[in-house]
């Protein structure tokens, strides 16, 4: 199991990672500053959730632990993994079309609500770390 002992850390390719999905309780780190940024992470068993400079990033239910997350101006991509099935919103731009792939397979071209929030399910139970890419259309 890869969860993220520390809660959130930076990885030697610049990306970050965050999450632990064992926890009973909520445990939380503010302010943690990568790449200019502050962010913020909650987990625990029943949630993921991930905020940049006090803005929606990352959410997942159940909790999931989430590897690698990159964020570039064409969308996102990490690795994610779990015990169970989770529902994962990311937030994205708004209004925007996203062609999404899940462990490697294209799933097709989604759009973002007026939010900026994208959602999908993934299955995660006995599946180890699941790749995950939303790329902007166009």
């Amino acid at each position: 199991m890869a969860v993220v002992e520390e809660l959130l850390r930076t990885e030697e390719n610049g990306t970050i990672s965050f999450g632990d999905y064992t926890l009973d309780a909520k445990a939380k780190v503010e302010d943690y500053e990568h790449g200019g940024d502050l962010y913020k992470v909650k987990t625990y068993r029943k949630l993921t959730k991930l905020e940049k400079n006090g803005m929606f990033a990352y959410e997942s239910e159940p909790g999931t632990s989430v590897l690698t997350f990159e964020e570039t101006e064409n969308g996102v991509s990490f690795l994610v993994e779990g015990e169970a099935d989770a529902q994962i919103t990311v937030g994205l731009e708004e209004d925007t079309e996203y062609r999404v792939s899940v462990d490697h397979k294209d799933i097709g071209t989604m759009k973002t609500n007026l939010s900026g929030k994208l959602s999908i399910s993934v299955e995660l139970a006995n599946a180890g770390e699941i790749a995950v890419k939303m790329v902007k259309n166009g």
